[in-house]
């Protein structure tokens, strides 16, 4: 009966059928295929960072793990994890912003920690995973909200410090959800309760490994992304400091 409620990838994954379980959504082919198409024509500098995103894509939404993620809260965030911290990381290079943004970075940022939270929220969670208007919903926001923020944090006009600030703020807080999920008493969502003991999951344990994903590897390409521009910044800096002397 749970499983009923999860309307895209269909009824959880067993060990037994999990590599069966391709979702062949012509739809979402599509959209990788004009995704593709579109990093083609605007002949991107980072196209190996297109390609690689729309391969991620795949393996999230294509792949088995579609249907994993229907079993077990930990291949969700994992799926999530891939999205907001590979997959949107990637896109903006490939597409990268070209102009100033009228939106502050602060802002960008804010909205984008909102939705994740929101969208982890045991309400929400499971509302987003009972439609599959709502599972689209939830996947193109928290998609759509990284990628936005990482094309600013990225952007040639941004500031180090700025940019520093708002990786900082999404390991703190991506940081603070996966510790609410590992130290969480009790499992919170019920759409995933019937079904991980077929992966020999307590609910408990799948939840506090999904906390686990949030909490460090998800925190990787951010404290990567910051130690680059650190590193970059402090080049420049250095290279900058003989040019001075020599005038």
């Amino acid at each position: 009966m749970q499983s009923s409620l999860i309307a895209y990838c269909g009824v959880a994954a067993v060990p037994g059928d999990l590599f069966m379980r391709w979702n062949i959504d012509p739809t979402v082919i599509a959209a990788l295929a004009a995704l593709g198409w579109l990093l083609v024509r605007t002949r991107s500098r980072h196209s190996v960072a297109g390609w690689s995103a729309i391969a991620l894509m795949a393996v999230v939404f294509i792949s088995p793990l579609c249907a994993l993620s229907s079993a077990l809260f930990s291949a969700r965030v994992l799926h999530h994890v891939i999205l907001v911290s590979a997959v949107a990381p990637l896109l903006a290079l490939a597409f990268p912003q070209r102009s100033d943004s009228k939106v502050p970075l602060a802002l960008l940022v804010a909205a984008h920690a909102l939705l994740l939270w929101t969208w982890h929220a045991p309400g929400p969670y499971q509302w987003g995973l009972a439609s599959v208007a709502g599972y689209w919903l939830m996947q193109l926001t928290l998609l759509g909200s990284a990628w936005l923020m990482w094309r600013a944090i990225l952007a040639p006009a941004t500031h180090v410090g700025p940019a520093l600030i708002a990786l900082a703020t999404t390991i703190g807080q991506m940081g603070l959800l996966g510790a609410l999920l590992v130290f969480a008493s009790a499992p919170l969502y019920a759409v995933h309760l019937a079904s991980t003991e077929a992966w020999g999951f307590s609910p408990l344990a799948d939840q506090q490994l999904a906390g686990l994903l949030m909490w460090v590897p998800a925190m990787l390409p951010y404290l990567g992304a910051g130690l680059w521009m650190a590193w970059h910044s402090l080049q420049g800096a250095e290279s900058a400091e003989p040019a001075k002397a020599s005038a």
